[in-house]
């Protein structure tokens, strides 16, 4: 019997990482065609989004669409206040999540902290994606922003059975600008968010984060579209 349930998980991993890739091969496509991105970057940041929304439990279209938004997927791109990369991490106020960040132009590592980020805003907003978006842009405006974009890359970025669930979330955050959004994909159903299993430190990290109020994207107006 224990042979037997032995193979089902590893059945069903291998079927999860199958679907991990085709979500990967269709975000880096679609980032191609719609983005200009070479094959290599699009696939490279396609991997960095897959693993942060992974370990954050965030959507993947979610971040995508924050780093349209800040940056059109420009990695060197520069804001206000030293806004850098991917998802305009501000350096000055996030050094605690850039003790080991050699480059913070490099795709990987930029997604990874900006994704840190907004774990920990919404970690402080006890679940509250509408008020973390909110806190990580400076304003409703951008959290709704951010929202209607993330329909834009949900049909490439999220496994198909999970894509009325984050219709459901964008239109929450839209309809109840004030109020609060369900928490992301894979949190606690107590409305706090769940430190990541696979991230070491991340839940102290990102929970010093969300206390300290920063905004992670004063450059917003220096790169959006």
């Amino acid at each position: 019997m224990s042979r037997l349930l032995c193979l089902i998980l590893l059945s069903l991993g291998l079927v999860q990482s199958a679907m991990a890739e085709e979500n990967g091969d269709r975000v880096s496509a679609y980032l191609t065609q719609k983005f200009g991105l070479a094959k290599e970057k699009a696939e490279k940041i396609s991997d960095a989004v897959q693993s942060a929304a992974s370990r954050y439990s965030l959507p993947p279209a979610l971040l995508l669409a924050i780093i349209s938004i800040e940056s059109r997927f420009k990695e060197k791109a520069k804001g206000a206040n030293g806004a850098t990369g991917l998802m305009q991490v501000v350096p000055s106020a996030h050094r605690g999540l850039l003790r080991n960040v050699k480059d913070l132009t490099e795709p990987t590592a930029n997604i990874e902290v900006g994704s840190a980020i907004l774990y920990g805003y919404m970690r402080s907003a006890n679940g509250d994606m509408n008020a973390a978006l909110k806190s990580y842009g400076g304003s409703q405006a951008y959290a709704q922003k951010v929202s209607l974009r993330a329909g834009d890359f949900a049909g490439v970025a999220t496994p198909q059975d999970s894509i009325k669930n984050l219709n459901a979330k964008t239109d929450a955050c839209d309809a109840h600008a004030t109020g609060r959004c369900s928490p992301a994909p894979g949190n606690a159903s107590n409305g706090g968010a769940v430190a990541p299993a696979n991230a070491a430190g991340a839940t102290t990290a990102a929970a010093n984060v969300g206390a300290s109020g920063a905004v992670a994207s004063a450059g917003l107006a220096a790169v959006a579209n």
